[in-house]
């Protein structure tokens, strides 16, 4: 079973301060409301993993498609049965009307049963023409699935496509048919094992023609895959579910067999497209370190990261964070980005593997152009040809001491001079 919605609900404490006094007169009441929790963090301050809420990314978006009828208008034929009798009820698609078309923003639109609206094809683009959907959804997701709820017969075959690059390379996601093979060069319901669980599959359930209208189809894109069980540490399901377009492709239309005959015209106006629901559930991509996506100044949608993490995804250490390699949260560990330990005398600093393996994956910052006169990987002592003044941290600014310009003498014995010269004044 698919679930296809998820609802959390957040507590906002509301504190009255009712009465006071202040100079003999009476404070008026007021409310004061506490901030909720930060999801990323424990109740002690502790980094733990968070994710954005579930959602519908389609909602509300635009979708690009291939052909909608009524440009110009045209008349469509709506199939219905009983028993062993066949109708056809014929309407008009009119873009210009607004009570007669049958836009793309129909399909990711408010979804009302009592009032269905639906995007629909022009009439009897059938194979090997196809008809696509292309939605973008702005940023990297992760997918759980894809469903699309007809108006029209559901196709005999489709194809379900996903980008991770922004529409400029696709891969399958899922296959629809009753002829696998011939249609896509697939076996029909193949098995999945670990060796290939970023393989698409081809299927022949949910491609009926019946229901003649309010059929389903919702792909899973995690369902029957091995690894499933074990996301958190399965980089390869990660990549899988990863998607920032999804493109659908209907690619061959059901018919009873009749547009062939006398009565063609008829038949072929028949035969379309039509969905009035398409959705994209999952989540905003952010690698377990962020709670909620936000519009950035360019209006472009990012993770709110947190964890020392920076990126669209939350996918690098932000800078001067470089202490220990990023990860990915997950259940277990929180996998903070550090910062790298340079005793407040550099700005920059990189990663060092070797290091890090050498220190048992502990560390491996190294602190880049030391200040203060300060030197080593952690701008821990003094470069050379400065001294230590040993009443001050290493941390202090002034923790390292030189010559004197102009008299070649070192600070600490110059400073032993002086206290030599005030005692013979004493």
């Amino acid at each position: 079973m698919i679930r296809i919605s998820e609802v959390w609900v957040t507590s906002v404490a509301i504190s009255l301060v009712v009465k006071g006094a202040l100079g003999g007169y009476g404070m008026s009441m007021f409310a004061a409301q506490s901030s909720p929790p930060d999801p990323c963090y424990d109740e002690n301050g502790n980094p733990r993993r968070c994710i954005p809420d579930f959602v519908n990314s389609a909602f509300g978006k635009d979708v690009r498609v291939s052909s909608t009828c009524g440009t110009p208008a045209s008349r469509y034929c709506v199939v219905t049965e009983k028993d062993e009798e066949r109708t056809r009820d014929c309407h008009t698609c009119d873009a210009g009307d607004p009570k007669k078309t049958h836009p793309p923003a129909y399909l990711t639109d408010l979804n009302n049963p009592h009032n269905l609206t639906c995007w629909q094809s022009e009439n009897y683009v059938q194979y090997p023409q196809n008809v696509t959907l292309t939605l973008s959804l702005g940023k990297k997701f992760e997918v759980t699935y894809v469903s699309l709820q007809f108006c029209s017969p559901r196709p005999e075959s489709m194809a379900i496509f996903k980008s991770m690059d922004y529409g400029k390379s696709w891969v399958p996601f899922q296959f629809y048919s009753t002829q696998c093979k011939k249609m896509y060069n697939k076996q029909n319901k193949a098995a999945i094992t670990k060796q290939n669980e970023q393989e698409a599959i081809c299927t022949d359930s949910h491609t009926d023609m019946h229901p003649l209208t309010g059929g389903l189809i919702a792909f899973s894109t995690l369902d029957g895959r091995p690894s499933a069980h074990d996301f958190d540490n399965s980089p390869v399901l990660q990549d899988w579910v990863t998607a920032t377009d999804i493109k659908v492709a209907f690619s061959r239309l059901h018919t009873f067999g009749d547009e062939n005959e006398d009565d063609s015209e008829l038949a072929r106006d028949s035969y379309f497209y039509a969905v009035s629901d398409l959705q994209v559930g999952g989540r905003c991509k952010c690698n377990g370190h962020a709670s909620k996506c936000v519009k950035d100044r360019e209006g472009n949608l990012v993770c709110e990261c947190k964890h020392n993490t920076a990126g669209p995804e939350c996918d690098r250490c932000k800078p001067f964070h470089y202490d220990r390699p990023w990860q990915r949260a997950t259940a277990r560990e929180a996998n903070e980005c550090v910062a790298c330990h340079c005793n407040l005398h550099a700005r920059r600093c990189r990663f060092n593997m070797e290091l890090y393996k050498l220190s048992g994956r502990r560390s491996g910052g190294v602190c880049l152009n030391c200040r203060h006169n300060t030197a080593g990987r952690h701008c821990h002592y003094c470069k050379e040809g400065f001294f230590r003044d040993m009443s001050k941290a290493i941390s202090h600014r002034r923790a390292c001491k030189g010559r004197v310009p102009g008299l070649g003498v070192c600070w600490t014995h110059m400073q032993s001079h002086k206290h030599q010269h005030k005692m013979k004044q004493v």
